[in-house]
């Protein structure tokens, strides 16, 4: 069996070696677009802004490792079609054949359109997903930074430009950080972490515009003074990168659609990672996640499956970050749907305990903060019922597994 794998980051990276180590003996091309061999994000945020990380510890695997097992890298690679009736990856002029087909393209970040302008006119803006995009990052984390959008990404360059020295303003439209995802009471904690660590952060405001003036990025905000800084970082948010599976003729909304075994609507083309909208057989609708753990796991988990496993892919999604002093983990999945109760262990205020999302029945996710023994006992629970001990707090966590 031959496998063509798109991508270069962790989902790629981490089913090839499953190919291997199951027993695989094709042939395996990984095709990557970056010159970079396959590498993990999330310290790109994190230990690599804060300098206690080198650049070549995020590689996945070394060039050696890739050749002993026999898997051809290309890096720099663009793929430019699929041919699903001939099996066959279009690269240039080259034709790449396949039995089974990866792709996990990953996402990109989202622009703001004024200020790419402001760039264009000389100004200093840049967003975070690569590499080269967190060492450009690394060496301007002084001075005065702007940061457009409070999600996960915003939040941690804030942390590290902080911890730098930086002078750092955060603009976000909604009235609080990460209140999609956690939550009021949550991201309250947020808020004021970030405030009490010297960020300016401003919330529920609108960017009017954005300018290159004499070497400053300006940027104004609807209603109150501009901010005026030596950087603008845009984080706000990120776009699956399924033009080649919509261009293959493949379903993709909001990513590419693939079924509880991570299959495509051709039965030899899976997709795993940021790009993978996947028919969750637990959470019963339809997710795509964004974090590390998710890309490691469906991607060996889809290389199984072109080996002949057929158990769905269950693991519910996880993440992690770091900031200042906080570190935290959080499993499970809210959804649209929201939920009606929050259970709090501990002391939020202090940030150290745990917390439990429910809706109805049912307990929909649990993130714990600097409670590093809880994220087990945690995933005992996520998924399961919101029984009484669950809902009492006074219960230990350890107690409810």
């Amino acid at each position: 069996m031959n496998v063509v794998v798109v991508g270069g980051g962790l989902a790629a990276a981490n089913a090839v070696a499953e190919l291997r180590s199951a027993g695989s003996t094709g042939d395996i091309v990984l095709v990557a677009g970056e010159q970079h061999l396959p590498y993990e994000r999330p310290p790109l945020s994190k230990g690599l802004l804060l300098g206690s990380a080198e650049p070549d510890s995020v590689f996945v695997h070394p060039q050696e490792w890739y050749d002993e097992q026999g898997i051809e890298v290309r890096t720099g690679t663009v793929v430019t079609g699929i041919d699903l009736d001939r099996s066959h990856v279009l690269v240039g002029d080259d034709e790449l054949p396949y039995d089974r087909l990866l792709l996990a393209t990953g996402a990109t970040p989202r622009h703001l359109p004024a200020a790419d302008a402001a760039a264009e006119e000389g100004a200093t803006v840049l967003h975070l997903r690569t590499l080269d995009d967190a060492l450009a990052l690394k060496e301007r984390l002084q001075g005065r930074i702007a940061i457009i959008g409070a999600g996960w990404i915003g939040l941690e360059v804030a942390s590290a430009a902080r911890q730098a020295g930086a002078e750092v303003t955060v603009l976000e439209a909604a009235p609080l950080p990460l209140q999609r995802v956690l939550g009021d009471e949550l991201a309250t904690v947020f808020a004021d972490l970030h405030r009490e660590h010297g960020v300016d952060l401003r919330l529920g405001v609108s960017v009017a515009g954005v300018e290159h003036v004499d070497g400053e990025v300006v940027v104004h905000v609807e209603g109150s003074d501009p901010v005026v800084a030596d950087l603008l970082v845009v984080a706000v948010g990120v776009t699956p990168d399924d033009s080649l599976a919509a261009g293959a003729g493949l379903t993709v909304d909001n990513g590419i659609h693939v079924d509880a075994r991570l299959r495509a609507i051709d039965p030899h083309v899976y997709a795993a990672g940021d790009v993978a909208n996947h028919d969750h057989p637990v959470l019963g609708t339809r997710v795509r996640v964004e974090h590390w753990d998710t890309a490691i796991q469906q991607g060996r988990h889809a290389a199984r499956v072109m080996l002949g496993h057929d158990e769905p892919y269950t693991r519910l999604p996880y993440f992690f970050t770091d900031q200042y002093d906080l570190g935290m983990e959080y499993v499970g999945h809210v959804g649209r749907d929201g939920y009606d109760d929050l259970v709090v262990r501990g002391d939020l205020a202090g940030r150290n305990g745990s917390v439990l999302w429910l809706r109805g029945d049912r307990v929909l996710a649990g993130m714990h903060l600097n409670d590093w023994d809880a994220i087990g006992p945690l995933r005992a629970v996520v998924g399961g019922e919101a029984t009484a001990a669950v809902r009492d707090p006074s219960v230990p966590l350890a107690d409810l597994g």
